[in-house]
């Protein structure tokens, strides 16, 4: 009995699982983040980004937007911790922007949440978006500039209509696929 004990105990601890309580602490404040963004409560992440000023505008945005162009979650890994106090977030969602193009793939958004003493410092994000949705948005951008000027005001730094420039983008990306097909 002594020796299975032992054995569980070496199996479970791996030394790659091994967590110090700060980072432990660190990923529970980022999930906390993640929840908050997905609630699509702007008041609430806001105030999960109370510390982190200069992310907020973009966060904030972001979440309009993700609300906007019906992001749904397909998949939520656990975050883990990283080097530097930094907590990573990988969700992999379902979105209006991909479905437009006419693309069967889900896209996985990573956060890179920085927490120190307790609190979220920074908040930074990426996505494996297919070259696709580059093209898209660039041509989006070119040949239909004048239906996104007003709705993407402060695109991804705070503007106030995310959810506005989204569906302009939805759309846009829509007709660019439907050119795509013709040609």
């Amino acid at each position: 009995m002594l020796l299975v004990a032992s054995l569980g105990s070496v199996a479970c601890s791996r030394p790659s699982v091994a967590v110090s309580r700060p980072a432990a602490e660190n990923v529970v404040a980022a999930e906390r983040v993640i929840d908050a963004f997905y609630s699509f409560d702007r008041g609430r992440l806001a105030r999960a980004l109370s510390s982190a000023e200069a992310s907020a505008p973009r966060i904030l945005y972001y979440q309009g937007w993700a609300e906007g162009g019906h992001y749904r979650i397909r998949r939520r890994t656990p975050c883990e911790p990283e080097p530097e106090h930094t907590v990573r977030c990988a969700i992999t969602v379902e979105d209006d922007l991909i479905k437009a193009l006419g693309l069967a793939v889900q896209v996985t958004d990573t956060f890179r949440i920085t927490v120190t003493d307790g609190r979220v410092r920074n908040v930074a994000t990426s996505s494996d978006d297919p070259p696709l949705f580059e093209e898209a948005l660039a041509w989006v951008r070119r040949e239909r500039a004048d239906r996104i000027r007003v709705p993407c005001e402060g695109f991804f730094a705070g503007g106030p209509t995310p959810q506005a420039c989204v569906r302009a983008m939805v759309q846009g990306f829509a007709e660019f696929a439907a050119r795509r097909r013709r040609s």
